[in-house]
């Protein structure tokens, strides 16, 4: 019995990374993969149940592992609406830089949006981070909303409106061929700017 080690899972991922980017998620397939790394479907298939699996692999690793500290950092307890606020700023924060400032991780996310009309990557992408941070994010503002900070409202439509204001600025980055990285100033400023957004209109 072969001996499956970290190390050979990184590599395998890093590869399936090239090969989704370059050929989309629907034409990529296990055998070319197993082509470009000079091994065998069978190795692969010992990592990695399937594509579908390897592909959530390679978003986690591409992108939304970034946001895997500022998930945690949010399930974390928080009295106080003067704690609330700059725990949602940091967390704006991190998303902001990898959505401007990861060209892997933007890389994966035009992937995703180009497919996701014919396949199921879309699905695939979200539960692997997207929907991970809305379910922290509606437990902290669910919180907040009991204790009188916010607006009573479904907390879960609350998250996903607080993060549609995060990314407002950076829809467009996504469009531009080679939009210029951001500095930490610039995100610092983009996030105080969706997070008071957010504060104008939930607070009560």
């Amino acid at each position: 019995m072969k001996v499956r080690t970290q190390a050979r899972r990184e590599a395998i991922v890093a590869a399936a990374t090239g090969l989704f980017q370059e050929m989309g998620y629907e034409r990529a397939s296990m055998n070319e993969l197993a082509k470009r790394l000079g091994g065998s479907k069978a190795t692969l298939y010992g990592y990695f149940p399937s594509k579908q699996a390897l592909f959530v692999a390679v978003v986690r690793a591409s992108s939304t592992s970034h946001l895997s500290e500022a998930i945690e950092e949010l399930a974390q307890e928080v009295e106080g609406a003067s704690a609330l606020e700059p725990r949602l700023r940091r967390f704006a924060e991190r998303m902001l830089q990898v959505l401007t400032n990861d060209q892997g991780a933007i890389a994966v996310y035009r992937m995703v949006i180009a497919e996701a009309g014919h396949s199921e990557v879309g699905e695939l992408f979200s539960a692997a981070g997207p929907s991970e941070a809305i379910a922290a994010l509606a437990t902290l503002l669910a919180a907040a909303m009991a204790r009188g900070e916010l607006r009573d409202a479904d907390p879960n439509i609350t998250a996903a409106q607080f993060m549609a204001l995060v990314t407002a600025e950076t829809s467009a980055r996504l469009l531009m061929r080679e939009p210029q990285a951001l500095t930490l100033a610039q995100i610092r400023k983009m996030a105080k700017r969706a997070v008071d957004m957010f504060f104008g209109g939930a607070a009560p």
